[in-house]
C-alpha cells in the first residue's frame, strides 16, 4: 500500500489527516525530497526521516488537525547540532522544507423531499464539493429528466427512491447534515423522530411554519424527546434577513445556512481531536473514533419570518 491508498482509506473513513512531504532538501538529510508521510490524530503511515525532523512535522500536522486548518503550510528545519530542537539533535548538516497538506473530508448532505424547494436547493448545493443525497418517496420526483438540471454537478450525487425515506438515515456517513422538506407533514414528522434517534448526524434542518413546528414539538415530546433533543432541529432552516417565499429564495437561504453548518461541523470535529506529542515513529495507523456533537448554536427562531408559504412549495 502506498500513500495514495492510505489517503483514500482515510477519506473513505472520513478521518481527517495531513500529507507531509519533503518538498526540498539542501545538503544531507535522512530522506530524499519527495518522501511522504500521512498523519492522522493518532496514526502514521510512512516516514520522512525520523528524529526531530519527523517528530516536529508530526506535531505540527496534529496541531493543524486540532485547529481545523485547511490551508497547506511550509515548514523549514535545520539538521544541525546548532539548531534549536524539541525532540533530539540530528546532525546531518542539511536543511529541509516540509509541505503539510490537510486532507479535506468531503461533507455529506441529505435532502429529504425533492419538490420545488428541494430541487432548487439541490441545484445550489450540487455546485459544492460534497456528497449530496437526494431522497424522496415519489418516483416521479427523481427521474432522469427532472434531475437533468444537475448534470454539471460538482457534488457526488446519490439518489434514493424509497417508500420509507427515514430508512436512508442509517445509511448516511457519520457527520452528515440532514434537510427535511418532504411533501407530507407525517413524513416530515417521522423523519424528525428518526433523525433524533440516529447517532452521528451533525445537523437536522426542517422547513416549515412556526405553527407546524409547534405541532411537531408536542408530538415529538410525546414520542419521548426532550428539550435538548428538540433544540437540535434547526427550523425554519435558513439565515436571518431573507424573508422571500419563492422556492428559489427559500433554497438560497437554506443553502447559505447549510454552508455555515458544514463549516461549523468541520471545526467542531477538528477541535475534538486530541493532539498528543509523538513518541517515535509508528508504522501502523490506528483508526480514529469519531462522534458527532449536537449543535449548540441555532439561528433566531424568527429566521425566515412567517413561512406558512413553505408548506405550499414542498
Amino acid at each position: 500500500m502506498d500513500w495514495v491508498d492510505e489517503v483514500q482509506r482515510l477519506r473513505a473513513q472520513r478521518t481527517p489527516a495531513v500529507i507531509v512531504t519533503l518538498a526540498a532538501v539542501r545538503g544531507h538529510a535522512p530522506r530524499n525530497s519527495g518522501a511522504k508521510m500521512v498523519v492522522s490524530s493518532d496514526g502514521l503511515w510512512g516516514t520522512v526521516g525520523g528524529g526531530n525532523l519527523e517528530a516536529t512535522a508530526v506535531g505540527r500536522a496534529r496541531r493543524m488537525l486540532g485547529s481545523g486548518s485547511n490551508e497547506p503550510e511550509l515548514l523549514t528545519l535545520q539538521l544541525s547540532d546548532k539548531a534549536t530542537v524539541e525532540y533530539g539533535v540530528q546532525c546531518c548538516g542539511g536543511e529541509v522544507t516540509v509541505l503539510l497538506e490537510p486532507i479535506r473530508i468531503r461533507p455529506s448532505v441529505a435532502i429529504f423531499g425533492i419538490g420545488h424547494v428541494g430541487l432548487e436547493l439541490a441545484r445550489i448545493l450540487s455546485r459544492q464539493d460534497i456528497e449530496l443525497h437526494l431522497v424522496d418517496s415519489r418516483v416521479d420526483m427523481l427521474t432522469g429528466g427532472r434531475l437533468r438540471v444537475l448534470a454539471d454537478s460538482v457534488a457526488e450525487l446519490r439518489v434514493h427512491v424509497t417508500p420509507v425515506p427515514e430508512s436512508i438515515l442509517a445509511e448516511l456517513p457519520a457527520g452528515s447534515h440532514v434537510l427535511i422538506m418532504t411533501h407530507d407533514h407525517f413524513e416530515d414528522l417521522a423523519l424528525c423522530d428518526s433523525a433524533l434517534r440516529t447517532a452521528g448526524l451533525d445537523s437536522i434542518g426542517l422547513i416549515g411554519s412556526r405553527s407546524k413546528w409547534t405541532r411537531f414539538q408536542k408530538q415529538l415530546r410525546e414520542a419521548g424527546h426532550g428539550d435538548a433533543e428538540l433544540a437540535r432541529i434547526d427550523t425554519p432552516i435558513g439565515i436571518v434577513g431573507i424573508r422571500g417565499k419563492e422556492p428559489a429564495t427559500i433554497a438560497v437561504s437554506a443553502a447559505a445556512r447549510m454552508l455555515q453548518l458544514i463549516e461549523a461541523g468541520a471545526v467542531r470535529r477538528s477541535s475534538s481531536v486530541v493532539v498528543a506529542q509523538p513518541r517515535g515513529h509508528s508504522p501502523s495507523v490506528v483508526d480514529v473514533g469519531r462522534r458527532a456533537v449536537p449543535l449548540d448554536e441555532r439561528p433566531d427562531a424568527d429566521a425566515g419570518a412567517e413561512v406558512d408559504a413553505f408548506d405550499r412549495h414542498q
